[in-house]
C-alpha cells in the first residue's frame, strides 16, 4: 500500500452515450463508482471522488470535489486529482475512471509502486493509444505541466506527457494481472453495460469491436 498516494475515482463525464449518469449503474451489486473505489482501496491510504454534481455523488460515501477547471474533459479530472494530492502533502494520485469496472487492485498497486513525484505511470493496453491514461498514477510535481496544458487550451488528457517523465508498464507486465482487453473494458453505452454483465458472469471475453477501453469516453 502507498499511503503517500491519493486514490481518486473519476466520475465527471457527461455520460452522453450512456443516456444517464453511468457512475450510478450497478454491476455485480455495486455501482460503478463503488467498484472503482474498491479497486483503489488496497493500494492507497485514502480514496476520494472527482465528480461535478457533488450532492448527487455524496451517496457514494466518499469525499467529493468538482473539477477545479470545468469544461476541459478528463484532463480536468486528472488536474483536480493531482492538485488534491498536492494539497494533502502526498506524492501523487492514482486515478481510475469509474467506467472501467474490471481493473484489479493488484494492477493498481503495481502502478502505484512504480511512481515517483516527477512522473506518470500508465499501463500498456491494446487500445488506440497503446496505454490507459485514466487508469494511471500521476506525481504531484507534474502539476505545473498539467496547468500549462489547460492554459494553452489543449484538452487532450495526454497533452502534458511530453513535459513529464512517463513510464509505460509494458503489455507483458500488465498481462500478469489479467487480460488487458477485460481489465480496460469501458462502459460507455447501455449495450456495453449488458456486455459487462456477461463478462462478469464469465461467459465471454472482451475481445470484440468496441470492447477495448476508450480513454476519453463520456
Amino acid at each position: 500500500m502507498r499511503t503517500d498516494v491519493l486514490g481518486v475515482v473519476l466520475a465527471g463525464g457527461q455520460s452522453l452515450r450512456y443516456g444517464s449518469d453511468k457512475a450510478f449503474a450497478t454491476l455485480g451489486g455495486l455501482s460503478l463508482v463503488r467498484r472503482s473505489a474498491r479497486a483503489l482501496e488496497p493500494a492507497t491510504g485514502r480514496v476520494v471522488l472527482v465528480a461535478n454534481e457533488i450532492e448527487k455523488h455524496e451517496a457514494a460515501g466518499l469525499p467529493v470535489r468538482p473539477d477545479l477547471v470545468p469544461g476541459v474533459g478528463p484532463l480536468g479530472g486528472v488536474h483536480t486529482a493531482v492538485a488534491w494530492a498536492q494539497e494533502e502533502g502526498l506524492s501523487g494520485a492514482i486515478v481510475l475512471a469509474c467506467d472501467m469496472p474490471f481493473v484489479p487492485s493488484s494492477l493498481v498497486g503495481h502502478l502505484a509502486d512504480c511512481l515517483d513525484r516527477r512522473g506518470v505511470v500508465v499501463p500498456a493496453s491494446s487500445g488506440p493509444r497503446g496505454f490507459e491514461p485514466l487508469c494511471a498514477v500521476y506525481g504531484v510535481d507534474g502539476l505545473p505541466a498539467i496547468e500549462a496544458a489547460i492554459r494553452r487550451g489543449d484538452r487532450a488528457v495526454v497533452s502534458f506527457f511530453s513535459d513529464v517523465d512517463v513510464t509505460v508498464a509494458d503489455l507483458r507486465t500488465v498481462s500478469r494481472f489479467g487480460d488487458p482487453d477485460m481489465m480496460f473494458f469501458n462502459v460507455n453505452r447501455p449495450e456495453d453495460h449488458l456486455r459487462a454483465e456477461t463478462l462478469l458472469s464469465g461467459e465471454a471475453t472482451a475481445e470484440e469491436p468496441d470492447g477495448a477501453a476508450n480513454p476519453e469516453g463520456t
